[in-house]
């Protein structure tokens, strides 16, 4: 980010920002150890709700003994409080509410999980917008990319990461046919940078990159490189049911249960669980579950 631009305009021109320091003082150390506690007990098969080396997108099934993801991290199952108070704290709320162009009221509860590198097999991700199909024409591409204005996600590092790849500016236009060919063609014996206009993120440990999520992005996992990083969302209300399948594909219903609601910190916490509960119930998510994209 440049001296002149601002968090907000660099996020809205690149798609994208880094900022630092979004852990308050003293909880690094909790988020640390929470983490290490639910990677030991996904890793030991006690805890079903991972991302499974094989399968990129949801449903992720359990067909595989190694994880590169734990879903779920707020679940009052996993016992470990640190994770919600941090999604709900001052600091990050502030970022997001900036980033948004909303207000704390309009917030809206979505996402929390945690990105982990596989024990004995590197994986990748191919390049892809979340909530777009790679094999969409041009015209709807770009009336996809119009409507994704009403959420962020982010990671937030708690060791180096240099596992994400996006090109940035692409959360506005259409792929050019070379990144067209790239994002339909991908096969994991591929590098990232083939990408046209393709850049790697290094995030430092208690930094956050910030991301429109239909950016063109994708991401490479090493088992030798330890990894345990923060991977969240959080929605604006105004943008009504658009991020409901992308979100509640996911499978959310816990998070409508008196047991989750008693976890949250704040009232403001509840709030924003409440906003996400309207769009659950007014999505009927608990019969028809539509996922986003194709493993």
């Amino acid at each position: 980010m440049t001296g002149q631009d601002s968090i907000r305009e660099h996020y809205d021109r690149y798609g994208y920002v880094v900022v630092p320091d979004l852990i308050p003082p003293g909880e690094s150390d909790a988020l640390i150890d929470a983490c290490e506690r639910i990677i030991d007990r996904t890793r030991a098969g006690n805890w079903p709700h991972r991302r499974v080396v094989g399968k990129q997108f949801p449903p992720y099934g359990n067909d595989h003994p190694d994880s590169w993801g734990v879903q779920h991290v707020m679940h009052p199952d996993l016992k470990e409080p640190v994770f919600a108070r941090w999604y709900t704290s001052p600091g990050l709320l502030s970022t997001v509410t900036d980033l948004l162009g909303c207000s704390n009221e309009e917030l809206q509860m979505e996402l929390f999980n945690l990105l982990i590198n596989p024990v004995s097999h590197d994986f990748s991700l191919r390049w892809h917008r979340d909530d777009i199909q790679e094999d969409v024409d041009e015209a709807d591409e770009r009336a996809a990319l119009n409507e994704w204005r009403y959420g962020v996600q982010w990671n937030t590092a708690l060791y180096q990461d240099s596992c994400l790849w996006i090109v940035p500016e692409s959360h506005k236009i259409p792929r050019s046919p070379g990144q067209r060919e790239v994002s339909r063609s991908w096969t994991p014996d591929r590098h990232p940078s083939e990408m046209p206009g393709a850049v790697q993120v290094t995030i430092q440990p208690g930094e956050t990159v910030f991301y429109n999520s239909n950016i063109l992005h994708c991401a490479t996992y090493s088992s030798k490189e330890k990894r345990a990083t923060l991977h969240a969302c959080i929605g604006d209300i105004k943008g009504g049911s658009s991020r409901a399948r992308n979100i509640l594909q996911h499978g959310l219903k816990w998070m409508t249960s008196p047991e989750f609601r008693q976890t949250l910190p704040d009232e403001a916490a509840k709030a924003m669980l409440s906003r996400l509960i309207e769009m659950y119930n007014a999505s009927n998510a608990g019969a028809n579950v539509v996922y986003s994209l194709k493993n």
